[in-house]
């Protein structure tokens, strides 16, 4: 019986569909979450109308109701009881339901102006939104977080206004501040991952855990920031295990992950603030090799492939380390690292390279060290390392067989 054997589809990596699975089980929390409140909502107005309704059928007794006749001492079918329903004039039912537009449309009227003076404060406050981020993207063009200030001020401005407009039309404060609380408790569950997605914008506006251009790793996403939104960051994807393209290079796919990762998972800037990464190239050797003269000749052709490249890097992550006072001891060089195998020992060329140029530099290494390592005068001294058995014949007088067989 043959055995089944489960493969993944091919074009779609894991790190997407992780994401989209968690994009999906977060899009419906926040639409249950809305059909509740949608619910909780109908429920309530439907208890309120069915309370006015009782209201209205056990309110007060009016002039011509059975109660008042028999308070007055009159029966309620006798002479001077109301008329039946049937018999009240339609004109008057008219005029009643007139007066009540009327009223409707004078109640309207004498909120109007109120009306007016909230749109009026909301306009103002737009205005004032666009000259105070015009106004500091002008004098600090050159400040990153421009337009992180600029982005609080304008909510802040837009807050008092509706707050104000609120409490021109309520009229009254404190009710005023009971209702905003309640509502801002309601749009607080309501709008939790957007306002989440929000925190982390500003979080990042302010303390730049990366900006566009920066090759950055934030949960399953590894590439390159092409653009940062209020709430959310998109990114060029790079490659590596398990994607189309195996090395650091783009793979042309553009992810977009919500900002509020940046609260949740841990971020991995490799170009932030020293845009250069260590990188190591191995190569095996037999363990009858000369060591000492295998370490000299690398470390020679690394020098002369990535060793001018180094020097003023180096010298810039020096004094990035002295200024956060790590004062670690940095190679100004390539160094060269031997380690055992299991029938070889590996020779491994540690060096510093441009974080978007890493598999070029790699490349240029190997095709370096295997030119050089074909020389004749290296031949009997570097030996290629390779997986090797070893099998030991032992001479000596022939073993009798044992077992119920055998012949003494």
């Amino acid at each position: 019986m043959g055995h089944s054997r489960q493969t993944r589809p091919r074009g779609r990596h894991p790190s997407s569909a992780r994401w989209q699975r968690s994009h999906g089980r977060a899009r419906t929390s926040l639409q249950r979450f809305r059909q509740a409140t949608i619910l909780a909502v109908a429920l309530t107005t439907l208890v309120l109308l069915v309370w006015a309704e009782a209201d209205d059928e056990t309110g007060p007794p009016t002039a011509g109701s059975p109660q008042n006749a028999a308070i007055d001492g009159q029966e309620p079918g006798g002479e001077g009881a109301p008329q039946p329903e049937a018999d009240i004039d339609p004109h008057q039912s008219l005029e009643e339901a007139t007066a009540t537009i009327r009223g409707l449309v004078h109640g309207f009227m004498a909120v109007l102006p109120k009306i007016v003076v909230a749109l009026f404060l909301l306009l103002m406050a737009w205005i004032l939104a666009v000259v105070v981020r015009w106004g500091l993207h002008k004098s600090l063009s050159g400040w990153e977080r421009s337009e992180a200030v600029a982005a609080l001020i304008r909510i802040g401005l837009f807050l008092l206004a509706i707050a104000a407009g609120l409490s021109v039309i309520a009229g009254d404060a404190t009710a005023l501040l009971g209702s905003v609380g309640l509502i801002g408790l309601a749009l607080s569950w309501a709008l939790q991952t957007p306002i989440e997605s929000f925190t982390g914008w500003v979080l990042n506006a302010f303390r730049g855990y990366y900006r566009p251009g920066d090759r950055i790793e934030v949960g399953d996403v590894f590439g390159d920031v092409y653009r940062i939104d209020v709430l959310t960051t998109t990114v060029w994807e790079a490659g590596g295990p398990g994607k189309t393209v195996a090395g650091w290079q783009p793979t042309g796919a553009l992810i977009t992950f919500p900002n509020w990762e940046i609260l949740r998972s841990n971020i991995i800037n490799y170009s932030r603030d020293f845009p250069y990464i260590w990188d190591e190239v191995t190569f095996g050797v037999a363990d009858e090799s000369d060591l000492g003269y295998t370490v000299d000749i690398a470390r020679a052709i690394a020098d002369e492939v990535v060793g001018d490249m180094m020097r003023e890097p180096i010298a810039n992550y020096r004094d990035l380390l002295e200024r956060q006072r790590l004062a670690y001891d940095i190679d100004d060089r390539p160094q060269v690292y031997l380690s055992p195998a299991d029938a070889f020992t590996n020779c491994t060329v540690r060096y510093l390279v441009p974080v978007h140029q890493r598999r070029r530099w790699s490349t240029e290494l190997i095709l370096a060290i295997s030119r050089e390592l074909e020389r004749p005068e290296h031949r009997d001294r570097i030996v290629p390392g390779y997986p090797r058995t070893r099998v030991d014949l032992a001479d000596g007088p022939h073993r009798p067989a044992q077992g119920p067989d055998a012949t003494p």
